[in-house]
């Protein structure tokens, strides 16, 4: 919903209403162009699943008396698909759901991918994870995480997933396997360029360093007085 909230007093208050599938209704009833002009900037805003404010010339540009629009959008939540129902996908799992996120979590081995494990997912899918995201939907700003820390499970999927229009693809493991996984992803034909998408190892670097290790010595130990060593049980 694109509504005139500031310009002219006969022009304010008017809406305009853009679809998903760009189409929309109603109307401005001022210059031809801002119809059109609102709907492509709104779409923007669709897209993203933002709301804000537009500010726009009465003729569609920065022509005529300055409008301010604001553009809300109705979206449903984005997914965040966590691919492998280990033991760190329940803390991903939470933190999604906090964050708003409707989330989905995939493993192809039943004994792990269950309800029960993972009770604040809106849903738990049993299925080889890149089969299961060539056939669902995704958008801008779906977020795709993979744990499975699996050469046979991760190739495949991440080939697809990079391909694909998302917000973010991570995928967890050391310096050590990123490097490996990067060397079979490009043997399977992804560039470096759909590479450069790929975050990982996944999660915030927090400038953490591993503290420099000290050489180990043996402590003096001095001969206790006789005393004491005669009072010791």
């Amino acid at each position: 919903m694109a509504r005139i909230a500031g310009g002219p007093a006969e022009l304010r208050g008017r809406a305009l209403v853009v679809r998903s599938d760009g189409t929309h209704e109603g109307g401005f009833g001022a210059h031809p162009e801002l119809d059109r002009t609102v709907a492509a900037e709104a779409a923007a805003f669709l897209d993203a699943g933002r709301t804000g404010a537009l500010e726009i010339g009465e003729q569609g540009s920065r022509c005529g008396s300055p409008l301010t629009l604001l553009v809300e959008s109705s979206v449903p939540a984005p997914r965040m698909i966590v691919f492998g129902a280990i033991d760190f996908a329940s803390a991903l799992v939470r933190v999604g759901k906090f964050l708003g996120y409707r989330v989905t979590v995939c493993d192809a081995r039943p004994v792990f991918a269950t309800p029960a494990r993972f009770p604040e997912a809106d849903e738990v899918v049993v299925e080889w994870p890149h089969e299961y995201l060539e056939r669902t939907e995704v958008d801008g700003r779906t977020v795709l995480c993979v744990l499975t820390h699996d050469a046979k499970f991760d190739v495949p999927l991440l080939k697809l997933a990079l391909r694909l229009p998302v917000a973010y693809v991570g995928a967890m493991g050391s310096r050590r396997t990123h490097l490996d996984r990067n060397e079979r992803l490009r043997e399977v034909g992804v560039t470096d360029l759909e590479l450069a998408r790929l975050r990982s190892p996944i999660g915030l670097d927090l400038g953490a360093r591993t503290p420099r290790r000290r050489p180990c010595r043996s402590p003096r130990r001095s001969s206790p007085p006789a005393a004491a060593a005669a009072a010791s049980p």
